[in-house]
């Protein structure tokens, strides 16, 4: 099936998980960030105190996707979906008019719930069920909403800032995500699950098993992934909390270091789609091994570089490993453990990238607060993507022989 015929005869399905993906944008650190400086001087916060706040909020969110996540096996996405989306829209509302730091802890927690966490992993594990022999284009189709967010948002909401105070901009993303309800509602109306729930359709994994969640756990492949899926979202994460820090250390206008955010969104999209055909093709197996090198690289030449320019270089490099990120990791757990408890399983894995990005803020914060500046930090997180490169290597490669044989 033609690209161009797989997208007219899916657009419903794609539509809807391009919808949850951008959505999701309002629960995700690079937009959160976008308000850190007025947070912190509404609040009498340092860098470490706002850093540790997001870590506990965030950090509560992953433990609760453990079990959130299962609920995606459960319920139709339509159904769920529409939950997911008025819970983002009133803890947008709650952020708006959080009046201390200790409730700020309480609106991090539920937009990173429900935005990252949740609105996300529907999108992704949908592609997953829906899609088999497609499921790399599906996938790469949904992921467009993190790149088009991304893109755009930051831009939008820091011209924004300079006149409008930064609660009434929460009330303002609130009112964008009310709006997707009726949209999802519309495009899910023959929603494809009772096909993708059915044995028959389900896709095997390993051995030709459909894995628990009980068994993935125990498997060695998946523990020797869990440096690949921590890294991107911990330091990945922590770059754009840090992004104000960054832009002070190195004397780049936060407005330029914002603008540059389009090329990086067309390098990931770029990359999304060049995985999607690559986990289509050659299979999830053959680039695990090389997806997180891109993130060793860009930090190291974020870390060293001394003008926007050479900034931009260094998002062009990061681009095309998050792009990788965006597709790869709902894919692999598809291909290797199978589909039929695919929600689950992808709910332990969501859990460990959404604690990531608690433990990235917390950790650069203090850091920065005994005198580390994150550019000294990001060496340090190049070599980490060296080492989760290597451990993927050699879980993927000794996998990949029972997944031959199913």
């Amino acid at each position: 099936m033609s690209f161009i015929h797989f997208v007219r005869a899916n657009w419903l399905f794609l539509l809807a998980g391009f919808t949850l993906t951008l959505t999701s944008s309002y629960g995700q650190t690079f937009f959160i960030s976008l308000f850190a400086g007025q947070i912190m001087a509404d609040f009498g916060l340092s860098d470490g105190q706002w850093g540790g706040i997001y870590t506990l909020g965030t950090t509560a969110s992953a433990i609760t996707m453990v079990w959130a996540g299962t609920l995606v096996d459960r319920f139709r996405v339509r159904a769920l979906g529409t939950l997911v989306l008025l819970a983002l829209a009133a803890a947008c509302l709650f952020m708006a008019a959080v009046p201390n730091a200790a409730l700020l802890v309480l609106a991090i927690f539920f937009l990173r719930l429900f935005g990252q966490g949740m609105s996300s992993h529907l999108a992704v594990v949908a592609m997953a069920r829906w899609f088999v022999a497609s499921r790399g284009k599906a996938l790469s189709i949904a992921s467009m909403g993190f790149a088009v967010g991304q893109a755009v948002l930051p831009i939008i909401f820091v011209a924004l800032l300079m006149t409008w105070d930064w609660r009434m901009l929460w009330v303002v993303a609130a009112g964008i995500v009310l709006l997707t309800v009726p949209l999802m509602t519309m495009l899910l109306r023959q929603e494809r699950t009772p096909q993708s729930m059915a044995k028959d359709e389900q896709a095997a994994g390993m051995n030709g098993l459909h894995w628990t969640r009980g068994q993935v756990l125990r498997h060695p492949l998946f523990w020797l992934m869990v440096p690949a899926l921590l890294g991107p979202p911990a330091w990945g994460t922590a770059l754009f909390f840090q992004q104000v820090h960054l832009t002070e250390v190195k004397g780049w206008p936060l407005a330029g270091f914002v603008a540059l955010f389009p090329l990086y969104t067309g390098v990931i999209i770029a990359a999304t789609f060049g995985t999607g055909w690559g986990v289509d093709k050659i299979g999830t197996g053959r680039i695990v091994p090389f997806y997180m090198l891109p993130f060793a690289v860009g930090f190291a030449l974020m870390a060293g570089a001394d003008s926007l320019f050479a900034a931009g270089i260094a998002l062009l490099v990061l681009g095309a490993g998050q792009g990788m990120q965006s597709t790869l990791p709902a894919a692999f757990w598809a291909d290797f453990f199978g589909t039929r408890h695919i929600g689950s399983i992808k709910a332990a894995a969501a859990a460990i990238m959404v604690f990531g990005s608690a433990i990235g803020p917390g950790i650069s914060g203090l850091l920065i607060d005994h005198g580390i500046e994150f550019p000294q930090q990001m060496w340090g997180y190049a070599v980490y993507f060296v080492f989760a490169a290597g451990a993927a290597t050699i879980g993927v490669t000794t996998a990949r022989k029972s997944l031959s044989a199913a």
